[in-house]
């Protein structure tokens, strides 16, 4: 509930909002754009664009977009993992 509240928050105002959050769903579902980092010290690692149309659902159409732009996020932290980055 508290995602829709800061959707319809963020609609209402328009103001640049950042979020750091551990979990990848909440923030696809949030973003257009998701930066991954690296533990301290603190790095961009990569910056994966979330192409869904707003106003978001949770169902629906967007759900495709949504599992793609995830799987962008996961694959940068196996990237990480792999080469030796700590995430």
């Amino acid at each position: 509930r508290l995602d829709e509240e800061l959707i319809s928050l963020w609609g209402k105002t328009g103001t640049t909002i950042v979020l750091v959050t551990h979990s990848i769903a909440e923030a696809v579902f949030l973003s257009d754009r998701v930066l991954v980092m690296s533990p301290r010290p603190g790095r961009i690692l990569a910056e994966v664009d979330v192409d869904a149309p707003r106003p978001r659902s949770l169902s629906g159409s967007n759900a495709t977009t949504y599992g793609r732009a995830a799987d962008r996020v996961r694959a940068a932290l196996a990237l990480a993992e792999s080469r030796g980055v700590a995430t």
